[in-house]
This record gives structure tokens, C-alpha cells and sequence, in this order.
């Protein structure tokens, strides 16, 4: 047992947050823990890590526990580098490798069997049993994949932290909790920031890499599904456990909430039926034994809790009334630039699609390949090489993921009449309140709004549209698990036709029939789903374009071939050069173990030569690292 939490409760204010709520956390544990925005999550994360204090209940740890906690906005110094960010994390591992080199070379020098060399060996055993107790010995090759995996290979590490953008800030302070290897991970919403390719490793460093325990907050449902052993979901102030990922969860939580209701339903007609009973025959002497037995079962019946009312429905409705022609949109040799002058920036170029009537096509592809510039261009509001036109009878809506068409000083009533000035209050308030923005939060500002309300607002806008195409960039990015299923719900349902541009691989297996790899000088298209994507994606080999005609064309094809080639043998050498440096560790660890081992301590030639054999493996292993971060860094 790592952790547990016993009946805790914690409130703000007037606000009770957490009721009761126990958690056990064992060794190997991997838990998802999901709730509606607001609902304690954060809270339960800082209760366990000590940030907070609950208000009843505790927290029991297992001694010298050490935990990781990455949170949303977790904070880098910026006066220091990349690699000073690592070394401050790896602090006490590379301070323990300094003292075994020193003790060593004390040991070389000092005459066997004397009080002295006795001292050293003992202080040699102790800091070798705890360097490998923080696996101290696998420390280069973990920085290696940390950093890499997150999208840090080609970084140069002495750069400062300032001049990372806000998102690879958040990314690098994962990858140093993942250095870290603490017993326990706290994550909370690990998956912002990164991209599909980044977001499959982090999944398989969890499964596979890392040892410890994770409690995990996200609303990635894909992500959940992967990783989870056991989700808990937090509703109502109150903590329920299920076993599995999220899908699991979904299945579970409509089973017990049924079996609940039932039983429930059923003691209440028990109890109707004995007060039934007792009052009809209380003045009846004959029957008076029966009466009094059923009296005492009542007072000492433990009557169950009625189960929590399920959470109102989101309701999301797209519906349509013009049936488009048979093509929607055709993209022509599409070029995208954003920028000007020495910031001008060329995202895409010679991109051609055709969207047929009622299909959905997801666009996805690498951060910064252009997808939301793509469908910005599509919808006029940037400039674009090429040509981009709408078939017969098209009307399209757009969903901006920065929910920029809202007016953040209007009220929400406003802001929808802004649109539709015709539309009753009436017809407004319903149709909010389809989306649970009810009563008086109609009348409070768009600003003030959380970023879920605001994107339901401009959902509302959409659903009063009547678009049969819908163009929407990140539709489940603000919204809780609760309203991303309403939202594929809504979307699969829809007749029309939709051009989504998404990282939630779960909405990506839900919803679209097709989807669209955007590259920066073509596009793949996949007939299928996410997971259809995953079993049939091109390798880059596969991706090169068939050479023109032209010489020229053949030079800079030929040219590509060389530089893919060259790609492949550098990727190859890294992978041996990977290999290697995990048998030389491994090697190493096992002639340290063998070092201070009774037989090595008692032979001083034995000891003399392990240790001159740790040293060369220790200079081949320095060279090995030494050129894959020389190869890593091209």
C-alpha cells in the first residue's frame, strides 16, 4: 500500500467539495480519476500530494513515499537551461554518481584489508544500494526516451526555459516529473500539448517504462482507456471506484446506477407494504405479535440511500434544411502562409481534397502542419493560395476552438440574438437550456462564462444555423466527458456533412467515417475510423511522391530518396546505439553489485579488477552517449 485516503472532506466556503471520500493507492495502481469540471478533482490531487489539508478525515503514506505532481500550469525557472531543469531533477542521482567515482578512486589507492579501506567499502555499498534504489544505473537511457519521446531530441539542451512557448514549457515540465521516476505520478490533464505522436508514446512509457503508481486526471477518454486499470469518478461530493478504463466505466456505471435504483425501489415497497400492514392491524389483539415484529424489523432496518439522480442530459441537436449538391467543397492546389516578413511562414502547399455530401472527414497531422490555419482558409478568414470553393445549395457553420465569434461583453441571451435577432427569448432560453445553461446564467456575461459554457453558447449558435456543413476546429477541447459523449452523439446522428479538425482520439473513433493526414506539400486519406488510421498509416517511405517528368522534378525526388535513406541508417544507428547503452548500464550494474559483494570485498585483486573493468565500460559508454546525442541533435 502507498497511499490512503480515509473519509476525507473538504469544502470551500459554503461548498462542500469532497464527502467521505476514500482512496486506496497501491503499488503498480493505474487510476483515472474523471469528474465534470469543478467537481474536486485538482482538490483530491493536492489532498494526497500535502498541498492541502483536509477538513476531516487523513491521508496515510507509506514512509519516505516520493511523489510526483504534474500540474496544469506547473512552472519551469527561466533562468535556467533545459539540461540545468534535468540536472535538478536527477540532483541527488548525479551527486551519488560523483561520490561512487571518488570513493572508487579513494579505493584504488588504499592498501586492502586496513580500517580505511573498510570505511570506504561500507560507504561504497551504501550510496551503490541507493544509487540503484533510484535507478541511477538507467538514468541517461530514461533522459534519452523522456526527452525524445516529448518532442525534445533536437533541442539544444543548454537553451533557456524562457524561450520555450507556453506549450512546450508544460510538456517539459512532464518530462521532468517522468525523469523523476517518483513511486507515484499525480498528472493532472498530462495530455494537453501533445500531438498524436507524442500522446502514443507518453501511453506506452506508462504501460511499459515506468514502475510506480498514477492517479491520473484527463479528459482524454482514448488516453483513459490506454492507461487505466481502475477509473474513479467523482460526482455528487461523493468517489466511486470502477474496475478497467473508460469504456469499462461507461458500461459499469449504467449497470450499478440500474442495479441501485432496483434494489432501492424494491426495499421502499418492502417498507410501504410493513407500514401498510401495521396501521391496518395495530388494533387488532389477534394480530398483535406479527405487528410488533414488523415494528422492530422497520427500527432496525438499514434503509439504502436513494442513488444520486443521474446529471440532466446535455441535448446537442444539428439538424439541417437544404440538401447540398453531391460535392461540398473542393480544394485546389491549396497553399497556406501565415506571417510577414522575416515571421512569414509557408504551412502548406499544393493540398487537394474533395468533401463529398454527408461524409465526416477528420483532419489531423503534426502541431504547427497548419490543420486550423486549413479550415480558417476554407471558411475566408485567412488568406490562401489556390483555390477553395462550395458546391451548390452549401451552408456552412463554423466552431472556432478559440471561441473568438463571441462578444465577451455581451450577456449570453445577447450574444445569441446577436445571430439570430428574429429568435424568441423563449426559443434562446430553451434551447441553452438544452445545454444546461439555465435560469439566471442566460443573463451573466460571455466573460465570465467558463470556457465549457462558452463553447456551448457558440453550439447553440450553430444547432439555431441549420448548416449542412459543419466546419468545427477542436469541438471537444473545453467540454467534460459528459458533454463530449452528447457531442458524438449529436455529430454521428447528424445527416449533414462535417470537416473536423481533432486531437480527441475517442470523438476520432466515434465520429468520422474518413480521415485526412495533412502533410506540408500533400494529404493522405484513410476510408475509416482512428483506429482504422492506426492499423493502415503509411510509413514515410511510403509517402514519397512519384517523380515528375521533368529533370528537375527528378533531382529533388532522388534528392528526397537520399535524405529518407540517410533518415533510416541515422534512425537505425540511434536504435543501436540505444541497445547498446542499455546492455554497457546493465553491464555495469552487475559488476558494481559484484564489487561489493563479500567475495569482491575480501579479494582486493578481484575488487582492483572489477573495478578497472567498471571504469572501461563506464569510457564506452560515455563515447556511446556521446554520439547518440551528436546524432540526436541533427
Amino acid at each position: 500500500m502507498l497511499l490512503t485516503v480515509n473519509n476525507v472532506t473538504k469544502g470551500f466556503s459554503d461548498e462542500t467539495v469532497l464527502k467521505n471520500v476514500s482512496l486506496s493507492v497501491n503499488e503498480g495502481d493505474r487510476i483515472g480519476l474523471l469528474g465534470v469540471n469543478g467537481v474536486g478533482k485538482s482538490t483530491l490531487l493536492n489532498i494526497i500530494s500535502g498541498e492541502l489539508s483536509p477538513d476531516e478525515g487523513e491521508v496515510s503514506k507509506k514512509k519516505d513515499l516520493v511523489i510526483g505532481y504534474h500540474r496544469q500550469n506547473e512552472a519551469l525557472c527561466e533562468e535556467n537551461s533545459l539540461r540545468e531543469e534535468i540536472n535538478s531533477v536527477l540532483a541527488e542521482v548525479f551527486d551519488i554518481r560523483r561520490r561512487l567515482e571518488e570513493i572508487t578512486e579513494m579505493m584504488s589507492d588504499c592498501p586492502h584489508g586496513t580500517q580505511r579501506y573498510g570505511e570506504l567499502e561500507a560507504r561504497y555499498e551504501e550510496y551503490s544500494n541507493r544509487y540503484a534504489a533510484l535507478d541511477g544505473f538507467g538514468a541517461q537511457t530514461r533522459i534519452n526516451k523522456v526527452i525524445n519521446g516529448l518532442g525534445f531530441g533536437n533541442f539544444d539542451l543548454n537553451m533557456k526555459t524562457a524561450l520555450l512557448s507556453g506549450g512546450e514549457k508544460i510538456r517539459f515540465s512532464l518530462a521532468k516529473i517522468l525523469l523523476k521516476s517518483p513511486e507515484l505520478l499525480l498528472l493532472d490533464e498530462p495530455t494537453n500539448h501533445l500531438d498524436f505522436g507524442m500522446l502514443e508514446w507518453l501511453e506506452d512509457y506508462l504501460k511499459n517504462d515506468y514502475k510506480g503508481a498514477a492517479v491520473i486526471v484527463s479528459h482524454d477518454r482514448y488516453f483513459l482507456d490506454s492507461t487505466a486499470k481502475d477509473i474513479c469518478e467523482i460526482e455528487n461530493t461523493e468517489l466511486i471506484r470502477y474496475k478497467g478504463g473508460y469504456s469499462s466505466f461507461l458500461t459499469q456505471k449504467q449497470e450499478r446506477i440500474k442495479v441501485l435504483t432496483r434494489e432501492y425501489e424494491k426495499q421502499q415497497q418492502e417498507i410501504s407494504a410493513m407500514r401498510e400492514y401495521v396501521q391496518k392491524n395495530l388494533a387488532r389483539s389477534s394480530s398483535s405479535n406479527s405487528v410488533g415484529s414488523r415494528v422492530k424489523a422497520l427500527e432496525k432496518l438499514e434503509e439504502k440511500k436513494k442513488p444520486n439522480p443521474a446529471p440532466k442530459d446535455i441535448r446537442f441537436r444539428f439538424d439541417y434544411e437544404l440538401e447540398p449538391y453531391k460535392t461540398v467543397l473542393t480544394l485546389n492546389n491549396v497553399g497556406i502562409t501565415v506571417g510577414s516578413g522575416e515571421n512569414k511562414k509557408q504551412l502548406s502547399s499544393g493540398i487537394s481534397l474533395e468533401v463529398g455530401s454527408h461524409e465526416k472527414i477528420a483532419i489531423i497531422g503534426k502541431n504547427g502542419v497548419g490543420k486550423s490555419s486549413l479550415i480558417k482558409a476554407i471558411m475566408r478568414r485567412l488568406p490562401y493560395e489556390g483555390k477553395i470553393s462550395f458546391g451548390g445549395n452549401v451552408k456552412a457553420a463554423y466552431f472556432d476552438q478559440e471561441l473568438s465569434d463571441l462578444d465577451l461583453n455581451d450577456t449570453v441571451i445577447e450574444a445569441v440574438h446577436r445571430k439570430f435577432p428574429n429568435k424568441t427569448d423563449f426559443e434562446i432560453r430553451s434551447a441553452l437550456g438544452a445545454l444546461l445553461i439555465e435560469d439566471e446564467a442566460v443573463f451573466k456575461k460571455v466573460r465570465e462564462l467558463s470556457g465549457a459554457n462558452r463553447a456551448k453558447v457558440q453550439f447553440c449558435i450553430i444547432m439555431f444555423s441549420k448548416a449542412n456543413l459543419l466546419i468545427l476546429d477542436e469541438p471537444t477541447n473545453h467540454l467534460d466527458y459528459i458533454a463530449k459523449q452528447a457531442l458524438d452523439k449529436a455529430l454521428s446522428e447528424y445527416r449533414g456533412t462535417l470537416v473536423t479538425v481533432s486531437h480527441d482520439r475517442y470523438f476520432l473513433n466515434s465520429v468520422p467515417d474518413k480521415i485526412i493526414e495533412l502533410f506540408p506539400d500533400s494529404v493522405e486519406i484513410y476510408n475509416g475510423n482512428y483506429d482504422y488510421y492506426l492499423a493502415h498509416r503509411k510509413a514515410p517511405a511510403e509517402k514519397l511522391k512519384e517523380p515528375a517528368k521533368d529533370s528537375a522534378a527528378k533531382e529533388s525526388y532522388l534528392q528526397s530518396k537520399l535524405n529518407k535513406a540517410a533518415q533510416r541508417k541515422r534512425t537505425a544507428r540511434l536504435n543501436e546505439l540505444t541497445r547498446q547503452s542499455d546492455a554497457l548500464q546493465a553491464e555495469i550494474k552487475e559488476l558494481e553489485e559484484k564489487s561489493v559483494s563479500p567475495e569482491a570485498v575480501s579479494d582486493y585483486q578481484l575488487i582492483s579488477e572489477l573495478l578497472g573493468e567498471i571504469e572501461q565500460k563506464k569510457a564506452e559508454l560515455d563515447k556511446i552517449e556521446e554520439e547518440w546525442l551528436e546524432l540526436a541533435d541533427e
